[in-house]
Formats: structure tokens, sequence, C-alpha cells
């Protein structure tokens, strides 16, 4: 089963099982966000990626720059470890790791969630790749992916004991939009995957498709 296949099968759960309003108030505010939402001020296929410094789970800094001397880079912001869609898509790319490994490319995810939330995501999905804690949206406001919840939402988490506020550290209850880059060596990014869907995201296969075509001939 693809990624999308597996994210539509949540969903699908998800819809059967919800209580009562709030599938129909979770599709009205996606509407709202992809109206409203600046795409084309994000960070996109062709531009240079903005450099960053975040810690790991382990408390080491982990720099894009240092990374890319290495090789290319597989980049993706998720919304933090208390999103199903999110673990979903996380394990579909830990399963690639090899592949990626192979290649030559590492793989690092990035969350608002602070650095407990991010060790205990990455203990639950057995990832071993990076996953580092951005405070603040710091890396993500960079690439132009921040937003801010209406307070509806904010309210429809609390209720799930999902605060982001708790979760986060800060009150701003911002996330970024979720989004994938395959950064070439040289820091330029040769694909884009933002989607303002969060029930969407990047195929495995399109990530490793275009990490080979940095290859050499």
């Amino acid at each position: 089963m693809g990624l999308q296949e597996q994210l539509d099968s949540f969903r699908a759960e998800f819809a059967r099982t919800a209580p009562s309003g709030r599938v129909a108030l979770y599709e009205a505010r996606i509407d709202e966000l992809r109206a409203r939402f600046a795409l084309d001020l994000a960070v996109g296929t062709g531009d240079e990626a903005p450099d960053f410094s975040l810690p790991d789970i382990h408390g080491n800094w982990v720099s894009l720059s240092g990374l890319l001397q290495h090789g290319p880079v597989v980049l993706t912001f998720y919304r933090g470890g208390w999103c199903p869609y999110c673990n979903i898509q996380l394990r579909a790319y830990q399963a690639i790791l090899p592949e990626m490994a192979a290649l030559g490319a590492r793989l690092i995810a990035i969350s608002p969630q602070l650095p407990d939330g991010s060790l205990t995501t990455a203990q639950t999905n057995a990832l071993t790749f990076d996953v580092l804690s951005d405070a603040g949206n710091s890396a993500a406001r960079r690439f132009g992916l921040v937003y801010a919840l209406p307070e509806d939402l904010r309210e429809a988490l609390r209720s799930n004991n999902k605060a982001l506020p708790a979760i986060n550290g800060d009150g701003s209850w911002e996330l970024p939009v979720p989004a994938t880059y395959v950064i070439a060596p040289d820091g330029r990014i040769v694909l884009a995957g933002i989607e303002v869907d969060y029930r969407k995201r990047l195929e495995p296969d399109a990530i490793l498709a275009a990490v080979k075509a940095l290859l050499p001939a």
C-alpha cells in the first residue's frame, strides 16, 4: 500500500469515528487555508534552501549546510508526533531509508515540538534518521511554511489533549504546512512537495526518483 493510500485509509476511518461536526470543521479550515496560504512565497523547486541549525533528540546541533557537505538531503517538515498523518508519513520514509542511504542521501525531519516530543516521536515510530526540534518554527519560517491555527481548531486540539502550547513550548499555536524537499549538495532544491492539506504527503517513490536524478550519468 502506497503512502497516500495509507493516509486515505486513516482519513476514512477517522471520518467514521470522529465526533459530530469534526470532519466538516477540518474540511472547512483546510479549504480556508488553501485559499489564504501564500504558497508562491514558500521556498520551492529551483530555490536555494535556507540554512539552519537545530537540535536533534540527543541535544546535538545539526546544520543543513553541514549535512550537504556529504551529499543530498531529504528534508521534511511535519506538524508533530501528535498528528497521526505525520506518523504514517514518517514510517513510510523510514521504510525507504536504506535506499536513500545507498544513494548517498541523508533524511531529516523537523517539527516545532519540544525535544522530548521529538524523542518520543522517534522512539514510537522506530525512526533511525535525524528528528530535529524547531523551536518557534524558526527554520520553517525561513522556508515560508508557517501559519497560525484559528480558535476553533485550537479548541478541537484542546479537547483531544493536543494543546500546542504544551507540545511546542510557546503560545503561538503556529504550525508548518507539511513540506518535503530534496536538496542537492550545492543547496539547490530539486523537488518540493508542499501540502496545504495535511492529509496529503509526498510519495516515497518521488523522493527516490529525485535523489537518483542527482547521481552522475
